[in-house]
């Protein structure tokens, strides 16, 4: 008998590309128009019409291939019943710099089996670049294959940051993140972790730092850096596998990975 994986991927990865698409051409769309801005949450976190539309299309086109299927979504939250199949879907990754008129945001949509991700697919509609990552097969751009790249020196690396909006300005953040700015070139921070994990996986970021923050486009993005090369490690060196609601994490060329991770123990422990 086929392994039920083998069965679902190549008709989830054709749904979950066309959704991206059509979720980023909207947003796109939306991009000039009255974004019809809202506040959401006390941490001045925002929603538009264009996040709430783009959402519509997307879950639109997994339920009506794989009714069966539970849905975890950025504004709606769960949907169906959890079993081996979840999808994860921001529908707007980045809407902060969306509403300000800044194009840096995607779509990001995960598919994961028994919580491990097997397809990532990721749409920068204002650049129109649609990133596809399936377990196994490597990670694409536009249907090109795209690899990370290997830095001649830490010094001279541009990283990227990434933290959850429940941080703050805890002081081990702040020092972590002090360290990590005198150890690079450039430490980039968008506010669009899944446009930031293309860029890794593109080979335009060395390395991501990622400092507790788990949500709907990060798997996608995850994916997308280990298919294209990456060591994806925790805080201490440990592979990351799987799902965790607090993740500390390090991405990078192989070759970098432990210099980083040791860069990455002297910035917690000097606080």
């Amino acid at each position: 008998m086929e392994p039920p994986i083998n069965s679902v991927l190549p008709k989830a990865r054709k749904i979950a590309t066309e959704a991206a698409r059509e979720a980023g051409a909207l947003a796109r769309d939306y991009f000039t128009k009255d974004k019809q801005i809202e506040e959401k949450g006390e941490d001045g976190d925002l929603v538009t019409i264009a996040d709430t539309l783009a959402e519509e299309v997307i879950i639109s086109h997994i339920l009506d291939a794989f009714p069966d299927h539970a849905i975890r979504s950025e504004e709606t939250g769960w949907r169906g019943v959890e079993g081996d199949w979840l999808w994860l879907v921001d529908p707007l990754d980045g809407t902060n710099n969306y509403a300000i008129g800044l194009p840096v945001y995607g779509v990001s949509i995960t598919l994961l089996y028994r919580k491990e991700p097997v397809l990532g697919v990721i749409c920068d509609s204002h650049l129109d670049l649609l990133y596809v990552a399936e377990k196994g097969k490597g990670a694409e751009c536009n249907g090109l294959p795209i690899s990370i790249r290997r830095s001649p020196s830490v010094p001279k690396m541009t990283v990227g940051w990434i933290q959850g909006h429940i941080v703050g300005k805890d002081k081990r953040v702040l020092a972590l993140k002090h360290h990590l700015e005198g150890s690079f070139k450039r430490v980039l921070r968008l506010w669009a972790p899944a446009i930031q994990w293309c860029m890794l996986a593109r080979g335009d970021l060395d390395a991501m730092v990622l400092y507790n923050s788990e949500g709907d486009d990060l798997y996608a993005g995850l994916l997308l850096a280990r298919e294209a090369g990456a060591v994806v490690t925790d805080f201490s060196g440990e592979p990351f596998v799987g799902m965790n609601p607090e993740p500390y994490l390090i991405a990078s060329h192989p070759d970098h990975i432990q210099e980083l991770i040791s860069l990455v123990e002297q910035g917690l422990s000097a606080t």
